[in-house]
């Protein structure tokens, strides 16, 4: 039987972005509606196939709190990539993204990242479109853009399949 290959991969992002419901949905098939804050880190695992590879995703929560970003860095260690998360409805989920993205390679500048832009379900609150959120793909060197919904799993799946699709390139 073919031994599984690890990857630890972070999700990572200001809080009350998306960070934990998107791992609920994506882990128990389930939308939280009132998830309490992460103190500090969580973390979840997942076995996936993909192209013929035993995948287990080890999927880092990180709390999006600016006093837990001290921490952050040393829980990012070994991390093969990650998400990085912003609500489609709060700019200002926007202006640490340069830190997250410093978290996030600090080990390894090529960290493939994919950008995901959260609560797509509130489309009349929408308030970042999407040519904004590709110029912040490119500057950073992001590869991929998604966005998402937690509470009706739009693209949910799709966001882990690509980032497991993109490390397994890199292995």
């Amino acid at each position: 039987m073919p031994k599984s290959i690890l990857l630890k991969v972070v999700t990572a992002g200001e809080g009350g972005v998306g960070k934990t419901t998107l791992l609920y949905r994506y882990i128990e098939g389930r939308f939280l509606a009132d998830t309490r804050m992460t103190i500090g880190v969580e973390f979840f695992l997942k076995e996936l196939n993909i192209e013929g590879n035993k995948i287990l995703l080890q999927v880092w929560d990180f709390g999006g709190q600016e006093h837990f970003r001290p921490l952050l860095k040393n829980y990012a260690k070994g991390a093969r990539g990650a998400l990085i998360l912003f609500d489609l409805t709060r700019p200002s989920s926007l202006e640490q993204i340069g830190q997250w993205v410093d978290i996030c390679r600090q080990e390894n500048p090529d960290n493939p990242i994919i950008f995901l832009g959260t609560k797509l379900d509130l489309k009349d609150q929408i308030t970042i479109d999407d040519d904004f959120a590709l110029k912040l793909k490119e500057n950073y060197g992001f590869f991929n853009y998604l966005k998402i919904s937690s509470k009706t799993g739009e693209n949910v799946q799709l966001a882990f399949e690509l980032l497991a699709k993109e490390l397994i390139k890199k292995l």
